[in-house]
């Protein structure tokens, strides 16, 4: 996931600022109001605590105002370099603190940090929105949009001119006062919202916990799992007995081997229902208020839904593209579901379980047909994926493809004891960027793994900025005296969020507002295409050894792994698609009205005829990336963006060499690179030299 932090995000979207020429506020000992001293000038973590935070949004947000009355008090006639580059390159402080601030938010939080974020929250919305609504700064960047073809500026200076003006016209430019005033505490309350989804969600993740005190109810788990579990329990004050959670290397292992079919249960029970429990935590009124507001938004802009106001920007352009697009998958994987479903009711009936198959039994029996059908079990993968040899792994085929290297460095500061940090370097050894890798849960850390950036490539008037890039993941932790072994699906999410750090290491361009810049439907392209280099067998045989022997993985298990890779796909796809058109159903709504999330979601999954056996991958009360997260009306994205990343693959295996350097050359320097130069399905073409075919998706899904 390339995550986007919601407040900041909100502040930045239409201005993503990297200088200050002002001058600053000398506040004795706070970090943010010097230069960073630091190697590379990453952020002095050490150095910063929560009392920073305040002082320096407040200031950044003055000097950015300073920075904007400067524009539009210019006595010049508006130009490029007078009024789109100065706003473009504006705001550094807000830019600086908001990178951390918003980053250690997800990734280290505690209660203090929540409280600034909530009582910082409105500012940044009303000090986004001023600057959006500003009615001089908006003629100014109106008035060199009407002249853009008459004005002398290159193919990228029109399109930063195009892209600016339709920021301000999304965000309220237009509007009459009264109207602007509605837009403005609409944002307002929705910052403070979506805050408070994510805030309940951590709060009912870390809140459930299953203890198990005997050890009979522990049959059929890996030992790795019991181990972990026992440790958990002994750092709770709990020796001799042990703790599963919700935490994926955690809840996930107990669901595929635990036989206690009623603590199966239970620990699912504690999963789904989160945020649907009637309490301080429940999510329910959240939803119903974020989906009316953000209908209020879209009627405010002038748009039917908010559907349509946020797609219209992507790809797909209209929700209708996306609902037939979802649709036409739906229909063969959920014929495929059902065929899974037949298979596993088969071994249940006998083994004379007496019981129909429910959702908390789906990853137990599908683990025994993976068994019988492929005579493989995930547990045998794992001694091969030591987290250190799958990061080497994804290191190799970016080194192989793109002839960069990784220097791992331990003088660089950090956020995390754990945390690791790699210098990356160009093939001639010139200087690339930063890499920081953040791999266990914590109780400090949100659920999930995502790509973000302490600091964004770019252009600081002549000056090549280079990118600090952050990964952020919740992997099985070491056990015993075992390293970290990661399941095979733990592996493919290292390489996916990899894929997004390249994007980031890559990105060139002089305009802050399309360096990088891709639609949302296409931001997933980087990433899942490193996916498909995971599980070749060129591939594992460099990263996939046992982490006792250091034998590389035998070609019998490997072929055990690519037999099976269409295993379970039918149930993979319905719970990604079911979460995909619950997110568009709730909002393409086009009027107000009183949202029950259990019934909505009822009524929705119902309509398309999703069996019970098989929820959501997300439910509404837990659906994080559609309310708390930056997707919204966006969910589908993943398997638009699977359609591009499939075809792009397929070309590599078509030409005979994984690694074939005309083609990396080419997604390099036209979809990670240059990506922002145009619309996405242009850069696309440039790589390919056609358009994206469906066709590897669904072979590649078992769809067809």
């Amino acid at each position: 996931m390339k995550k986007l932090t919601v407040l900041f995000t909100i502040v930045l979207c239409a201005f993503i600022m990297t200088s200050c020429n002002k001058k600053k506020k000398d506040l004795s000992g706070n970090p943010f109001f010097t230069e960073y001293t630091t190697p590379f000038g990453v952020p002095p973590f050490d150095k910063i605590d929560t009392t920073h935070y305040i002082p320096a949004f407040e200031e950044g947000m003055i000097q950015h105002n300073l920075e904007i009355d400067s524009i539009i008090n210019s006595k010049e006639e508006p130009t490029f370099e007078n009024t789109i580059l100065k706003y473009d390159k504006s705001g550094r402080l807000l830019t600086k603190v908001g990178n951390v601030f918003f980053n250690l938010l997800s990734a280290l939080t505690n209660d203090r940090m929540q409280d600034i974020a909530m009582e910082i929250s409105p500012k940044l919305s009303e000090h986004r929105d001023a600057i959006m609504m500003n009615e001089k700064l908006f003629a100014r960047i109106k008035a060199i949009y009407e002249k853009r073809n008459d004005s002398k500026l290159d193919s990228q200076q029109i399109r930063v001119v195009e892209k600016y003006y339709k920021d301000f016209v999304r965000n309220g430019a237009n509007l009459s006062k009264d109207k602007q005033d509605s837009l403005k505490s609409v944002n307002s309350k929705l910052s403070k919202l979506e805050l408070q989804f994510g805030q309940n969600l951590l709060a009912e993740t870390k809140d459930f916990k299953l203890i198990v005190d005997k050890k009979e109810d522990l049959e059929g788990l890996p030992q790795a799992s019991i181990d972990a579990a026992a440790e958990a329990a002994k750092e709770a004050g709990k020796e001799g007995k042990w703790l599963f959670t919700l935490d994926k290397p955690s809840l996930i292992p107990f669901l595929q081997y635990a036989k206690n079919r009623e603590l199966r249960e239970k620990i699912y029970r504690g999963y789904f229902m989160r945020g649907d429990n009637d309490n301080k935590n429940d999510n329910k009124k959240i939803i119903d208020e974020i989906v009316n507001l953000r209908i209020e938004k879209a009627k405010l802009l002038g748009y039917t839904n908010f559907a349509q106001y946020v797609i219209e920007q992507n790809m797909a352009k209209t929700p209708e593209t996306v609902n037939d697009f979802l649709i036409k998958l739906w229909t063969p994987a959920l014929k495929v579901s059902k065929n899974e479903l037949v298979d596993m009711q088969k071994i249940i009936d006998k083994e004379k379980g007496n019981f129909k198959l429910a959702s908390w039994d789906w990853w137990y029996y599908a683990e025994k047909v993976r068994k019988e059908k492929y005579n493989l079990e995930e547990t045998e993968l794992q001694p091969y994926l030591s987290l250190s040899n799958v990061r080497d792994g994804m290191f190799y085929v970016a080194n192989k493809l793109y002839g960069i290297t990784f220097d791992k460095k331990t003088d660089i500061p950090v956020y995390q004891s754990e945390v690791e940090v790699f210098e990356v370097k160009e093939a001639d050894g010139k200087h690339l960027g930063l890499l920081y890798l953040d791999y266990y849960p914590r109780v400090s850390k949100d659920g999930g793994a995502w790509c973000t950036s302490f600091r964004e490539a770019g252009w600081d008037f002549g000056k090549k900025v280079d990118p600090i890039v952050s990964i952020v993941c919740n992997f099985t932790k070491p056990s015993g005296d075992a390293p970290a072994l990661l399941t095979w699906d733990e592996a493919t999410t290292l390489f996916h969020e990899f894929g997004h750090g390249l994007h980031s290491l890559f990105t060139e361009g002089k305009y802050n507002r399309t360096a990088g810049s891709v639609p949302r439907d296409y931001v997933e392209l980087p990433s899942q295409i490193m996916e498909n280099w995971a599980g070749e067998k060129e591939v594992l045989k460099q990263y996939a050894k046992h982490y006792k022997t250091g034998e590389v993985i035998p070609d019998a298990l490997i072929e055990k792994l690519s037999k099976s890779s269409k295993f379970n796909q039918g149930f993979g796809t319905v719970e990604y698609l079911a979460a995909s058109i619950l997110d568009l159903n709730y909002h393409m709504v086009n009027e107000k009205t009183t949202i029950d999330a259990r019934e909505f979601e009822k009524t929705a999954l119902s309509k398309i005829g999703l069996i019970p056996e098989i929820l959501p991958r997300y439910r509404s009360t837990y659906f994080s990336h559609i309310f708390s997260g930056g997707y919204s009306a966006g969910y589908y994205v993943y398997i638009w963006a699977e359609v591009l990343d499939s075809d792009a693959f397929d070309a590599f295996k078509k030409s005979g060499d994984l690694f074939n350097k005309d083609l990396a050359s080419k997604f390099r320097k036209y979809c990670l690179q240059e990506c922002g130069n145009d619309e996405g399905m242009i850069q696309y073409k440039k790589f390919r030299g056609q358009e994206p075919s469906i066709e590897p998706l669904l072979v590649k899904r078992g769809l067809k």
